[in-house]
């Protein structure tokens, strides 16, 4: 969770905090008023604990303020644009969370991208995508739509041979060999980082396993120009526009930049990964 958002949050309840004390109500006066226990209503106030629009609606109504409704959803509503538990976003399934990242592809013209031990989104073969997919479904119990979100991943994926973009991909070594997926199937997604090399668009850079880095290498993340950046967590994917946090991360983005091998060495290690893993 970022600094900004949990400072959006820590506002928001002191907003909620301003209007029970106008309305001349303790925290145990309005929780009894709503049926709800009074540490709610503590953790809603000091930031804690993130509203829903429905309890934003309910401590309107309770505090006898039932026109600040609309102000208080557009104060959740930013909190969620800039993060997106992956609870709410894959109610759904994976696929819409896919077109809705096809849009900012589209948009965008030039893209960098860190991932540590997974191959980055836009270079999945469909087979290696299906079993990432799967793994996420099993963690946060969500709907299967494995084959229409792959479907999206690699139409998103014609992207790459468009003119007029470029993809600065950087990514650690271990992502060429964490088992994610059967050993025969790591072994065609390298084949496909291996024909990338050949890619006007594409820049691949591989941070070596014992290579001196300048920053401790985290979850991944999308820069798209120098207007968004979208960084995934466990529990939610955070879209960051501010100039600052965009800076910031293309900072970040540089520092992992530089301790990365690129041609003949960058598809050296990925003949190597492909050359130890056990095919019988």
């Amino acid at each position: 969770m970022t600094t900004d958002f949990q400072q959006a949050r820590v506002s928001l309840g002191a907003r909620l905090r301003e209007l029970r004390t106008e309305a001349g109500l303790t925290g145990r006066d309005l929780a009894e008023r709503l049926g709800w226990t009074q540490s709610k209503v503590s953790k809603l106030e000091t930031g804690r604990q993130t509203a829903t629009v429905e309890d934003l609606s309910a401590w309107a109504e309770g505090v006898g303020h039932p026109e600040a409704t609309p102000e208080l959803r557009a104060r959740v509503q930013g909190l969620e644009s800039r993060s997106r538990s992956w609870r709410r976003q894959l109610a759904a399934g994976h696929r819409p969370v896919q077109d809705i990242l096809s849009v900012e592809y589209e948009r965008s013209s030039t893209l960098r991208a860190w991932e540590g031990a997974m191959v980055v989104g836009m270079l999945q073969t469909a087979d290696y995508a299906r079993h990432v997919f799967t793994r996420y479904a099993d963690l946060h119990q969500s709907v299967r739509d494995t084959e229409a979100a792959v479907r999206a991943r690699l139409r998103r994926q014609e992207t790459l041979y468009q003119p007029g973009r470029t993809f600065h991909i950087v990514m650690g070594e271990a992502a060429l060999h964490t088992a994610i997926c059967p050993p025969s199937v790591l072994a065609a997604q390298l084949d496909r980082l291996s024909g990338v090399f050949g890619l006007d668009t594409v820049s691949l850079g591989i941070v070596p396993f014992g290579a001196p880095v300048k920053i401790p290498p985290a979850n991944g993340f999308w820069i798209y120009d120098e207007r968004l950046v979208i960084a995934e967590d466990w529990h939610a994917e955070l879209w960051l526009d501010d100039a600052e946090n965009v800076a910031l991360y293309l900072k970040v983005w540089e520092l992992l930049s530089s301790s990365a091998v690129y041609g003949p060495k960058a598809h050296r290690l990925i003949t190597r990964a492909r050359a130890q893993l056990d095919l019988a």
